[in-house]
């Protein structure tokens, strides 16, 4: 799955998580000061962040933009002499670095979306106190710059998924030229033309959509805890607890947390049941595909009781994502309005304004959904795991293996036939 498209995988990602806590440690320890002796400082401590495009173009930013190019460029060319043997490895190594760095970039679009927040809003609030007391031109202009960001935001997000697309094809195309150079070990795998045709391709998509979902969190946690912190300093206390020490990272931190761990207890059954689903369906649409050629075969008992096996698989799905989607949907709900209330006290002791709110509760979505990585892509989760556990049959085949437990399981009860023999 992995080794047909990266370049040693278990290596390449373990250097890769090195490689980021080592960049990520050196910025905060003496990135900044060494920007500042190359003539690139950070923003004066009460200057104000620009808000617009200028967001992007501040020393602070283009020194930042610097150090990142820097580190991937680094880690990449060092790949790409080791890697020689790797034929997919510019997609792999160059690609997934720049989907890296667009998805930084698209996250520092939302943060310089959330410090228009505030003094829009503000002055929004001003206007609505008395007539003529803020200029059309004023308001206008809050306007065209949000509307600049929105058209970067849009063009960025367009290009990311047109190279996205080539980037999943490529993998898939990786997998499918590596599952079909071994067929005549894996062909004997009950539903082994679906698992090159279907499940590559699912997995391709899958795991790219929920890594760069993790990295998107990721970066969103770098970009705006500093924001959130800061914001902390007008939260005197929250509601219940009191005052407590860096009152807003404290609370999305531990709301996360929460959420995560309820749902990966309420959800834990799911992954076997989506992998037997596929098993069920996989075994019924090959006695209907062989029933096409062979007039003995797809006979009303054996349809039917391969029909069963899928209604009670399914009913089985039914029951369990009932009370899993009462836990999730309650917990999102809830997130809905969890930052309002911790700025009741504060909004009610009038120690904000409503554009310092709206960029508060921002920065609070922001870095609470990074922290519900898990809570928001649970189901897709399930999904993977799924998928992964039928491709793991075909590593096991290739390597003349045992087959995972699960499949020893289903070839116990009498699922396969093909694959009992």
């Amino acid at each position: 799955m992995f080794h047909s498209f990266f370049p040693e995988p278990k290596k390449f990602f373990l250097s890769a998580l090195i490689w980021t806590f080592v960049v990520v440690a050196f910025w905060y320890s003496f990135g900044e000061s060494l920007g500042a002796s190359l003539g690139l400082p950070p923003l004066a401590p009460g200057q104000e962040v620009p808000i617009g495009i200028g967001h992007f173009f501040t020393t602070a930013s283009i020194w930042f933009y610097l150090y990142f190019i820097a580190s991937i460029v680094i880690f990449c060319g060092f790949w790409q002499v080791r890697a020689t043997d790797q034929p997919w490895r510019l997609w792999s190594v160059w690609g997934s670095a720049f989907l890296l760095f667009t998805v930084y970039f698209s996250v520092d679009i939302s943060v310089a979306v959330n410090n228009w927040r505030r003094p829009t809003y503000d002055r929004i609030i001003e206007a609505l106190k008395a007539p003529n007391t803020v200029s059309y031109d004023e308001l206008y202009g809050y306007v065209l710059i949000f509307f600049q960001l929105a058209t970067i935001s849009i063009v960025t997000g367009v290009l990311i998924a047109f190279f996205t697309s080539h980037y999943v094809f490529r993998w898939r195309n990786a997998m499918n030229n590596f599952y079909t150079s071994v067929w005549p070990k894996v062909r004997h795998i009950e539903g082994a033309s679906q698992r090159i045709q279907e499940d590559t391709m699912r997995f391709a998509s899958t795991v790219e959509g929920l890594g760069i979902r993790l990295v998107d969190s990721f970066m969103t946690l770098i970009a705006f805890l500093p924001v959130l912190h800061a914001l902390s300093a007008t939260i005197t206390e929250l509601p219940i607890v009191g005052a407590i020490p860096y009152p807003l990272v404290t609370a999305a931190i531990f709301w996360s947390i929460f959420g995560t761990v309820l749902l990966a207890v309420v959800g834990v059954k799911l992954p076997g049941l989506e992998f037997r689903n596929q098993r069920v369906e996989a075994a019924y649409r090959k006695e209907l595909v062989y029933g096409e050629d062979h007039a003995d075969r797809a006979q009303p008992p054996t349809v039917v009781e391969l029909f069963d096996n899928v209604r009670k698989n399914y009913f089985r799905l039914y029951f369990h994502y009932m009370y899993f989607n009462v836990a999730r949907y309650f917990y999102l709900q809830t997130d809905v309005i969890f930052s309002l209330f911790l700025l009741l006290p504060s909004v009610v002791g009038a120690t904000i304004t409503f554009g310092l709110m709206q960029q508060i509760q921002g920065a609070f979505s922001q870095v609470t959904n990074s922290f519900q990585y898990l809570v928001n892509s649970w189901p897709t989760v399930i999904e993977l795991i799924s998928i992964y556990k039928r491709l793991r049959a075909f590593e096991a085949a290739m390597d003349d293996r045992p087959l995972p437990s699960i499949d020893e399981e289903f070839i116990a009860a009498g699922g396969v036939e093909e694959m009992a023999q």
